[in-house]
């Protein structure tokens, strides 16, 4: 298995919608929009604000006030949110736009994604379409999350010299894209040192995997925005990793969990704050991918995978199948691995290293939209609070793409929101009891998304 991180990404290229499904049509952009009496989670702290009125227009909020204590024109839309919880919509931090030239499988993605809730997104398998799709989205021609885009990805087996990392770097900064994209196989070290010294020359910013030639020391000398998957992070505490074939170790350590010393995590999560390195755990891929148990027969028959192809299952299925059955994995192995992952996200949260919430969809069992929902709760499970939890794709997101007035909810911001039945902060969970999502300036109400979702069913 030459390369195993190689498999996770050939497989986004092929996951895309094979049966059209129907799109819906996306609801009317509205001038005003009013929350009515509704329990606000601001956010900016651990706290409920009680019984407010907020009010957008046109795309941004205009006031937050005690119920009764604010205005609005008559024109406006009032939903009445008595007893109901709005919080910033949530970002996927590491998606997977279908990267080819088919808008409309595109959408399908971006619809997933809105429909749970998901108003930002960070693709990170580029293709020239999606900065089209990007403009699109921005006009509100083609509705769906924001989209930040990777240009296409930076690798080994397409960048062989210097000079050819140079020339990518300069062409994607040049097309527009949002960043690079670093994947495997892994660049050489005289490939990679170009592709960053480019990146730093033209303010272009880099994130991703961690090539195994520079190790994760290297990619934190070399300033990611983000190093995603906690790539690297097992391989480093395991002592004379250098001297193990890929083979032997496995995707981001998986094989060799059971010699990590976590003895050496401080000085990992001490050098990613002091260079102020984000971290992307996707922690969905360890829990549904590499788990031992019965994740075979419980991931496929999850309620989402109705929005999946029978062949991105099977895909699942034998991707799930050759982790497993290859001789290096070992139950008691991938148990440490899950344990030592929690640890590392832990530290990282606990020690000012900066996380972002991603799942990786679509992957395997990560359905877009409904795996942010599973990724919450695997950050809780490693130790987070609900908010610390929610931080991470609200909060957080605006300050890594200095938006201030992203991941809020207070005059002045984004008026991308999520309307929960139940308060987020208690309950991680309640994440998922939608009552509707405002993306800008389109309502999705609850009606709306289960009429929706009901026409994007596969099966």
């Amino acid at each position: 298995m030459k390369y195993p991180l190689l498999l996770l990404c050939l497989f986004c290229l092929g996951c895309m919608p094979e049966k059209k499904t129907s799109l819906p049509s996306p609801p009317p952009r509205r001038q005003e929009i009013v929350f009515r009496a509704v329990n606000v989670v601001p956010m900016r702290t651990d706290t409920v604000l009680e019984a407010q009125d907020v009010v957008v227009r046109i795309g941004v909020i205009t006031s937050i006030g005690p119920t009764g204590q604010v205005k609005w024109s008559d024109a406006a839309l009032v939903i009445d949110a008595s007893g109901k919880f709005l919080m910033p919509g949530l970002a996927e931090m590491h998606a997977h736009v279908p990267p080819h030239d088919d808008l409309e499988s595109m959408q399908e993605v971006l619809w997933l994604f809105a429909l749970n809730g998901v108003t930002t997104i960070r693709g990170m398998l580029g293709h020239p379409r999606h900065l089209e799709l990007r403009d699109k989205i921005r006009s509100g021609e083609i509705f769906g999350p924001r989209l930040y885009t990777a240009g296409p990805p930076l690798a080994g087996d397409d960048i062989r010299t210097p000079d050819e990392a140079v020339t990518a770097v300069r062409a994607q900064k040049q097309a527009g894209y949002d960043f690079l994209k670093i994947l495997m196989p892994p660049l050489s070290k005289e490939c990679f040192a170009a592709v960053v010294n480019t990146a730093h020359a033209v303010d272009m910013p880099f994130a991703g995997h961690v090539p195994s030639t520079v190790g994760v020391w290297g990619a934190i000398e070399a300033g990611y925005a983000s190093i995603d998957h906690l790539d690297g992070f097992v391989e480093s505490l395991v002592p004379g990793i250098e001297n193990m074939e890929p083979d032997a170790v496995g995707l981001f350590g998986l094989f060799v969990a059971d010699k990590a010393d976590t003895s050496r995590i401080p000085a990992l999560i001490d050098s990613l704050r002091a260079r102020q390195i984000w971290v992307v755990p996707t922690q969905c891929l360890a829990e549904r991918w590499f788990a031992p148990g019965d994740a075979p027969t419980r991931f496929p028959s999850a309620p989402e995978m109705v929005y999946m192809s029978d062949d991105d299952l099977e895909d699942w299925s034998n991707m799930r199948r050759r982790i497993t059955s290859n001789q290096g994995y070992d139950t008691n192995v991938a148990l440490r691995f899950q344990q030592v992952r929690k640890q590392l996200v832990a530290a990282c949260n606990k020690n000012g290293v900066g996380l972002l919430l991603g799942s990786d969809a679509p992957q395997v069992y990560n359905v877009p939209g409904f795996s942010v929902h599973h990724e919450l709760q695997y950050l809780v499970d490693a130790g987070l609070t609900p908010y610390e939890a929610l931080r991470t794709g609200t909060l957080n997101v605006g300050r890594f793409l200095h938006r201030p007035d992203l991941g809020v909810v207070e005059a002045g911001a984004v008026s991308d929101l999520l309307l929960l039945d139940g308060n987020p902060l208690t309950d991680i969970g309640n994440t998922r009891s939608i009552a509707g999502v405002l993306v800008g300036d389109r309502w999705l109400s609850k009606t709306f998304i289960g009429e929706a979702l009901e026409g994007m069913r596969k099966r």
